[in-house]
């Protein structure tokens, strides 16, 4: 029977018996055969039925579709819609045109090389703010790196840092791999579990043998994963993919966080939903960094970064520090583009010699327009979980 036959059966006993409210039978029916068509998909997505495994992904997507328009959760709706848009991805992948070899031409190029990068050229000073943070890594990585000698017992290698986005997660992990001259090797979690759903163990040994290579050069590693909740999340009705993906990083985690060694490898993971983690993976992370919005100081020191670049006329940076609480340091630098842009704009359509000086005005016109783009409540749900997992 495939999945619309099934979910016209079980729309007649919603209407004849009233539609289903969270964790009634029914949904959990749905919920079993949109995990059993799931898990079917993977099986012949493996073994290299294309076609088969698609229809499956197809089927679950149908059913995962019921569940939403069923659901009064938002938290279930919004991993319903996660799980949809991870199998069409996978459709699009299985529908790419194949090599010789079997393997679609872009998972041949992807496999090796995109997870090997230079990192951005942040260098330590240009992360503003994160004071805390920062001193927790240079006493976890820089300071074992220039004199090993004075850490007998070895020093972190499991650093997490959790916050809001836009807040410099990524920067900061750039900036340490510049700081220590490391590889620098940016791993797209999500990706990984998008395009490889029943290879995503693979690919995962594969990232750690090659950051293994290059430490047996005796060059540092730096391995930064992003949106690890992508790889290390517990959810409902998971496929096996993703709990055995979950399962390869922390025995590759524990390889390389043996406490008799003293590796050069390094695992920087970043995370917006550190309550997604799974327990057991949590504890892999010695230090567990809390990445937040921008204090006072740190926003008066974003706008003279930023804004200190531009044509300015007799604008107040303190009074910006003061009305942007709240904003994070992406908010904080798309103000000052816009500002930019505005002027810009008003320059091409109103022709001059010279574009005029931009004022504090224009500042206060576009933050009227711009709120911030981080929800309170979710600062509060960070903080809740810091409380109970924070290691600084």
């Amino acid at each position: 029977m495939d999945a619309y036959s099934i979910i016209r059966g079980l729309k007649h006993r919603f209407y004849a018996y009233g539609l289903p409210g969270k964790g009634s039978k029914d949904m959990k029916e749905l919920e079993r055969l949109a995990a059993e068509k799931a898990r079917a998909a993977v099986k012949y997505d493996r073994i290299g039925m294309r076609e088969e495994a698609a229809k499956r992904y197809r089927e679950a997507i149908a059913l995962l579709e019921k569940l939403i328009e069923l659901t009064d959760d938002p938290v279930m709706r919004r991993i319903y819609e996660e799980k949809q848009a991870q199998y069409r991805r996978r459709i699009e992948a299985l529908s790419e045109k194949v090599s010789v070899g079997g393997r679609s031409d872009e998972q041949a190029e992807v496999d090796e090389s995109f997870i090997i990068q230079n990192p951005p050229p942040v260098k330590w000073d240009d992360v503003i703010g994160l004071e805390q943070a920062k001193k927790a890594i240079l006493e976890s990585i820089i300071y074992p790196m220039k004199r090993p000698d004075l850490f007998p017992l070895g020093w972190p290698r499991g650093i997490l840092l959790f916050g809001p986005p836009g807040c410099g997660k990524t920067m900061l992990a750039a900036a340490v791999a510049n700081e220590i001259d490391a590889v620098f090797m940016h791993v797209d979690a999500s990706l990984i579990m998008s395009k490889w759903l029943g290879e995503s163990e693979r690919n995962i040994a594969k990232i750690f043998n090659a950051a293994r290579k290059y430490e047996s050069t005796g060059k540092p590693v730096i391995i930064f994963i992003d949106e690890v909740d992508s790889l290390a999340a517990v959810r409902l009705n998971e496929v096996g993919g993703e709990a055995r993906a979950r399962n390869q990083l922390i025995k590759e985690m524990d390889g390389l966080l043996d406490k008799g060694r003293k590796s050069l490898i390094y695992i920087l993971a970043a995370t917006n939903k550190p309550w997604l983690l799974d327990e057991p993976f949590i504890r892999r992370f010695q230090k567990r960094i809390y990445i937040g919005l921008p204090s006072y100081e740190a926003r008066l020191r974003l706008f003279q970064y930023y804004a200190g670049k531009l044509n300015l006329d007799n604008v107040d940076f303190t009074e910006l520090a003061r009305i942007t609480e709240g904003y994070s340091a992406a908010d904080i630098y798309s103000i000052c583009v816009e500002v930019q842009t505005k002027i810009v704009s008003e320059f091409f359509e109103q022709g001059g010699e010279e574009p005029r000086k931009i004022t504090m005005e224009d500042f206060l016109e576009v933050i009227r327009s711009r709120k911030p783009s981080i929800d309170p409540k979710s600062i509060e749900k960070m903080m809740e979980w810091y409380e109970k997992f924070g290691a600084l």
